[in-house]
């Protein structure tokens, strides 16, 4: 019998609202537009935009919307079902002029300043049953071939092994831990602000990116 082909593909997207220090976060405008920059654009057979949903920048206090986030993307497929599901979350970096592709997430949150809800934590274990602070989880997306994928379509990307201590971390690192429990995958991604890399360009890199991962996935 033939190969059965690659699994089909729904993505589930993240962006964050602004927080201290950057007072228009442009993953809001990329996440909050890229429904209908797909639909023009197009994706390949086999991938399909799910969600795309804005999140809160804040730890602890927002946990209960990103794990509805996440559950509402395996819900609507039955435990038959062959797709694979990702979940992409998209943060920003200001220090940067070129996109990151986070590997891992590490279990430590030290908040550099307090979150849009008030936390700050310091030194403490985003997951006490994980264990200390130095415990990382990786992602099981293929980081090398994506950027190999994206540098080809020209884009400026490389890879990253840190993902800072702050909210991106910590959304991160819940979001690995949850993809790992259903048989699925997780994916951070840092981009620069729009100023460094302009908007027109971060839309088409993010369903450059959707392409990236459903070929490497």
């Amino acid at each position: 019998m033939g190969s059965e082909g690659p699994k089909p593909v729904v993505i589930h997207v993240t962006g964050f609202k602004k927080f201290q220090g950057v007072a228009e976060n442009p993953t809001e405008t990329i996440v909050s537009n890229l429904r209908d920059f797909v639909q023009k654009r197009g994706l390949p057979n086999g991938v399909t935009l799910g969600s795309c949903i804005i999140l809160e920048t804040a730890g602890d206090g927002a946990l209960p919307m990103l794990y509805q986030v996440m559950e509402s993307g395996i819900s609507r497929n039955d435990a038959s079902s062959n797709e694979q599901v990702v979940w992409l979350h998209l943060g920003v970096n200001g220090g940067t002029h070129k996109f990151a592709i986070e590997r891992q997430a590490v279990n430590e949150a030290s908040f550099r300043c307090p979150d849009e809800l008030g936390w700050q934590p310091q030194q403490l274990p985003i997951v006490l049953m994980d264990g200390g602070t130095s415990q990382a989880r990786q992602t099981s997306c293929s980081v090398e071939a994506m950027v190999k994928f994206l540098k080809t379509k020209g884009y400026d990307v490389t890879t990253s092994d840190d993902a800072g201590r702050f909210v991106c971390n910590y959304v991160y690192y819940h979001s690995l831990r949850f993809a790992e429990q259903k048989g699925h995958k997780s994916l951070f991604v840092h981009v620069p602000f729009f100023s460094k890399i302009d908007e027109e360009t971060q839309m088409q890199f993010a369903v450059s990116l959707l392409e990236a991962i459903a070929a490497t996935c």
